[in-house]
């Protein structure tokens, strides 16, 4: 799959949300937005992953940043992962990965010293015109965000 680098245009999409909403990426046209890639709601490295956006929250939305993640999870399970982990930003499901694979997140990744198929943990940063700021591919879970808070300078 090719990965999205800065300067790309993002590819737009219209995807399902954990709340019943819908979410349409352009609509966020004139934000910023941090769109993140994860393999399943519910497992530790991606409730660990979830609850550090969470809690980075507030300060990534005072530098003007909306977090929005993605994953193959149907909306039920990512309305449980909401309410769970008291996640108050958009989860969207992607369970024919189309939309993870436009965006370079989908594909052939090592687990467990295996090579499989699947989503790839990626974070890209979409600037307010629509263009890639940021892509980060096979992001580590843990410690993520605080990279990504150190990489966009925001305290």
């Amino acid at each position: 799959m090719p990965r999205l680098t800065p300067g790309d245009l993002a590819p737009d999409f219209t995807l399902p949300a954990a709340d019943g909403s819908t979410l349409t990426l352009s609509d966020l046209r004139g934000e910023r937005v941090v769109v993140y890639f994860y393999p399943a709601a519910g497992t530790p490295g991606c409730t660990t992953q979830a609850c550090d956006f969470r809690d980075s929250l507030a300060s990534l939305q005072g530098a003007g940043y909306r977090v929005v993640g993605v994953s193959v999870d149907k909306v039920d399970k990512l309305a449980k992962f909401a309410e769970a982990e008291s996640l108050t930003f958009p989860l969207l499901s992607d369970p024919e990965h189309t939309v993870l694979e436009a965006w370079g997140a989908y594909g052939e990744k090592k687990l467990y010293g295996k090579t499989v198929t699947g989503v790839i943990r990626s974070t890209v940063v979409v600037g307010a015109d629509g263009t890639v700021e940021l892509a980060q591919y096979n992001v580590k879970a843990t410690g993520h965000v605080a990279k990504l808070r150190r990489d966009l300078k925001i305290d």
